[in-house]
C-alpha cells in the first residue's frame, strides 16, 4: 500500500464515496440499474433520498420480490414504461423462477415506446441465476460498506450537508456527540477484521443502526436542557445495535465503547479517542461545518493501527495470521483435489496411509478405558465428586476412541482396495491429507481449532492425563485443559465444597488465587478447592512482578496462566475493584452455542484476575476494567497448535 501511495498517489488507494447521481447518469430508460447487495450495506435509504432529490418520490413503487410477486412486478414495469414512473424491485434473488420473465420485460423496453422518464431499479445478491443479459446492459452499483475507519467517516460526512450539522437547538453539542457516533458506528465495523478479538462473532452492522440513533440523538438534544448520556448510550449499545448482538459478552464490550465515545468530557476539543493522540474530537468551523469535518478525516491516517480500537499491536499479526491461514487452506484443497504431477515424493495414499498407522499404533497404546473397573476404584461417594467426573469423562473418551479404532482400519484397507471406499472413507482421508481432522471424528471429539497432526498429540496427552489420574489416583493439581468437559469438573469442585460444609450449592462462589509456587512444587492437593493449570491468555500477559495482568509482549500473541487456586467460599462478597473479570473459553473462536447441557459448547466460566488498570463498572453493574475489555482478553484452554 505504501508503494502505490508514494508512486502513483493515495487515490488509488481508498475508495471513492458512493454516487448515485453518477450512475443514474450513465442510465437510460431502457438500461436497468443494478443494486448489487452485499453484506452490512443497504442501498434503500441512499435510493430514497436520491429519489426525493430528482422530485420522483410521488412517482415511485417500490415492490419486494417472493412468491406471488410475479405478476405485481409485471404490472408495474409495463405501467412504468408508459407513465414515466420509477420502479424498484427488491431482493431479485428471492424469486429465482421469476428472473426469465424479468428477463422478457426487460428485451422489450424500446427506447421509441418507453417513456424518457422510466428507470427500473432492482436489487439482489450475487446469484448464479441472476440474467445474464440484463446485468450486461444494465448500470451495475456495489455500495459496500467502506473498509477501514477513515473510509468509513469519510462516507459519512460525504453524505451530509452543512444544514444537517446545525441541527438542533444546540448545534456545537451536536457536531461533537454526532461525531462521536459516527466513530463509534466505524469502530464496531471495523473490529470485526480482528476475528474472534474484536468481536466474539462477526455482525453486520449497517447504516440503518447509526441512522437510527443518529435520529434519537438529534431529538433528545432538542427535548432536554440537559443532555441525556445514559439514555443515548443505553438506546444505542442495548438497543440500536445490540439488537444483532448475540453474545453476552460482546454485549459488555459494546457498553464500554459506546461510553467512550459518548460522554460529557467528548465536547472538549482535545478528547482523545486513543492513547496516541491521533484521533480527537476536533472543534469544527461554525459556517462550514462539514468541509473541516472532511478536512480533518483527509489527515487521518488511511490504515488505523489497533490502538484506536483498543486493541494491543500484536493485534495486526492476528489479522495478517487469518488472512495467511485462509489463503493456505484454500490452497491445500484446490492441491489435494488436483490430479497427480511429477516429482518423486510420497504418493497422497501413502502419505494418508503413514498418517493413519501412526495415529492407530499410539492409540492402541492406550485403548479403551475399563470403566466397570474404574467405577470400582472409584466409585460414587457423597464427599467425593470428581470420582463422577473421572468416569463420565471415561465415558466420553470412549465414544471417540471407539469410532477411531474402527474408522482407521477400514480406511487403511480401503486404500489398498480390500473394501470399498465409501464417501465417509473418502472424506476421512482428504482431511487428514490436508492434515485436518476428519468430521467423523470432530462429531465425536472436545472442541478443537489444531490441525490433525497437533490434534492427535493433544489427544494423547489427554489420554495419558486421565490414565494417570486412574492409576495414581486423584492429581494434586489438575490440567483443566485435558478435560472433555470442564465445567462437570468445576461444579464438582463446588460440590465437594458443600457437601463437606454442608451448604447450599447455590451460595457457594470460587475465590480466584494465582499461585506464586511452580507446578512441579505443589505435591498436595489443595484442602479446599482445586488447583488447574493449563490455560492460555490471549491480549495480555501475567507479570509476576507487579501480580497483575500486562500488556503483552510484542510479538507474544500468547502466554500461559500460571497455577490458580479456584477457592470456594460461601456467601463470596462482590468484588468491588482491582480485578479482570476474565471470560475463558475452550477454544479460539470464543463463539459457541447453548448445549443440551445447559451449558456453552465454548464458554466454561468467569474468572477474577488481579488488574491494576482502570476500574468501572460493567453493564451488570459489576468490577471491571475498561482496557482489557476493549482489548478483547481472555483466556482458554487450548490453542490452534
Amino acid at each position: 500500500m505504501s508503494y502505490v501511495i508514494e508512486h502513483m498517489g493515495i487515490k488509488y488507494v481508498e475508495p471513492p464515496p458512493f454516487h448515485l447521481p453518477s450512475c443514474y447518469e450513465d442510465s437510460t430508460c431502457t438500461t436497468p440499474l443494478i443494486f448489487v447487495l452485499s453484506k452490512g450495506s443497504d442501498p434503500t435509504k441512499a435510493f430514497l433520498t436520491f429519489a426525493s432529490e430528482m422530485k420522483f418520490d410521488k412517482k415511485l413503487t417500490a415492490l419486494s420480490l417472493g412468491q406471488g410477486q410475479g405478476g405485481k412486478a409485471k404490472t408495474l414495469i409495463e405501467q412504468g414504461s408508459v407513465k414515466g414512473t420509477w420502479v424498484f424491485l427488491q431482493n431479485c434473488h428471492l424469486y429465482i423462477s421469476w428472473l426469465n420473465e424479468l428477463e422478457r420485460l426487460c428485451e422489450e423496453l424500446s427506447p421509441d415506446t418507453t417513456h424518457k422518464d422510466f428507470r427500473l431499479w432492482l436489487t439482489s445478491m450475487p446469484s448464479e441465476k441472476f440474467p445474464v443479459s440484463v446485468l450486461q446492459s444494465g448500470v451495475k452499483m456495489i455500495n459496500e460498506p467502506p473498509k477501514g475507519l477513515k473510509a468509513n467517516l469519510k462516507s459519512a460526512y460525504f453524505k451530509m450537508d452543512d444544514n444537517k450539522l446545525q441541527a438542533t437547538s444546540k448545534p456545537v453539542i451536536w457536531r461533537k456527540l454526532l461525531f462521536g457516533l459516527r466513530f463509534f458506528h466505524a469502530i464496531a465495523q471495523e473490529r470485526r477484521k480482528f476475528g474472534p478479538l474484536g468481536w466474539n462473532r462477526p455482525y453486520e452492522f449497517n447504516d440503518t443502526d447509526v441512522d437510527i440513533s443518529q435520529g434519537q440523538l438529534e431529538i433528545f438534544l432538542d427535548a432536554y436542557d440537559d443532555v441525556p448520556y445514559r439514555v443515548i448510550q443505553f438506546l444505542t449499545s442495548y438497543i440500536n445495535y445490540g439488537g444483532r448482538v448475540t453474545d453476552a459478552i460482546d454485549i459488555r464490550t459494546m457498553d464500554v465503547i459506546m461510553k467512550m465515545f459518548c460522554n460529557e468530557d467528548l465536547l472538549s476539543d482535545d478528547y482523545k479517542f486513543d492513547g496516541e493522540g491521533i484521533y480527537l474530537s476536533v472543534a469544527s468551523n461554525e459556517e462550514t461545518p462539514r468541509q473541516s469535518y472532511l478536512d480533518y478525516i483527509e489527515s487521518l491516517p488511511t490504515s488505523a493501527g489497533p490502538s484506536v480500537f483498543g486493541l494491543h499491536e500484536n493485534a495486526n499479526i492476528m489479522c495478517a495470521q487469518v488472512e495467511a491461514f485462509t489463503m493456505f487452506d484454500t490452497i491445500l484443497l484446490m492441491s489435494s483435489s488436483s490430479g497427480g504431477g511429477g516429482g518423486g515424493g510420497a504418493s497422497r495414499e501413502d502419505i494418508i496411509s503413514a498418517s493413519a498407522i501412526d495415529a492407530e499404533t499410539r492409540l492402541n497404546k492406550y485403548g479403551l478405558f475399563d470403566n466397570e473397573q474404574i467405577s470400582l476404584l472409584y466409585p460414587v461417594k457423597y464427599d467425593e465428586s470428581m470420582n463422577t467426573v473421572l468416569l463420565q469423562e471415561c465415558i466420553r473418551f470412549n465414544k471417540l476412541i471407539s469410532v477411531m479404532q474402527e474408522t482407521l482400519p477400514m480406511l487403511r484397507k480401503a486404500l489398498k482396495g480390500l473394501v470399498v471406499m465409501s464417501g465417509e472413507l473418502e472424506s476421512m482421508g482428504q482431511s487428514i491429507y490436508i492434515n485436518a481432522v476428519p468430521l467423523v471424528w470432530e462429531n465425536m471429539a472436545y472442541p478443537s481449532m489444531k490441525p490433525y497432526l497437533n490434534w492427535v498429540d493433544d489427544l494423547m496427552q489427554r489420554l495419558e492425563f486421565v490414565h494417570h489420574w486412574v492409576d495414581a489416583g486423584i492429581p494434586p493439581v489438575f490440567w483443566v485443559s485435558g478435560f472433555y468437559f470442564p465445567q462437570g469438573f468445576l461444579t464438582a469442585i463446588l460440590q465437594n465444597y458443600a457437601r463437606k460444609y454442608q451448604y447450599p450449592i447455590d451460595t457457594i462462589e470460587f475465590n480466584f488465587n494465582v499461585e506464586e509456587k511452580a507446578l512441579a512444587t505443589l505435591t498436595e492437593k489443595a484442602e479446599n478447592g482445586a488447583y488447574i493449570y493449563g490455560l492460555f491468555l490471549e491480549g495480555a500477559r501475567w507479570d509476576p512482578t507487579v501480580k497483575s495482568i500486562n500488556d503483552s509482549l510484542p510479538k507474544q500473541l500468547y502466554t500461559e496462566l500460571p497455577v490458580i487456586l479456584l477457592d470456594p467460599m460461601k456467601d463470596r462478597p462482590p468484588t468491588e475493584c482491582g480485578i479482570y473479570r476474565l471470560p475463558i473459553y475452550k477454544i479460539l473462536s470464543r463463539a459457541g452455542v447453548l448445549a443440551t447441557t445447559g451449558h456453552s459448547t465454548n464458554f466454561v466460566m468467569w474468572m477474577e484476575i488481579p488488574s491494576n488498570r482502570t476500574d468501572i463498572k460493567n453493564n451488570l453493574g459489576e468490577a471491571d476494567q475498561k482496557e482489557w475489555v476493549m482489548g478483547g482478553v481472555a483466556a482458554f484452554c487450548s490453542l490452534k497448535y
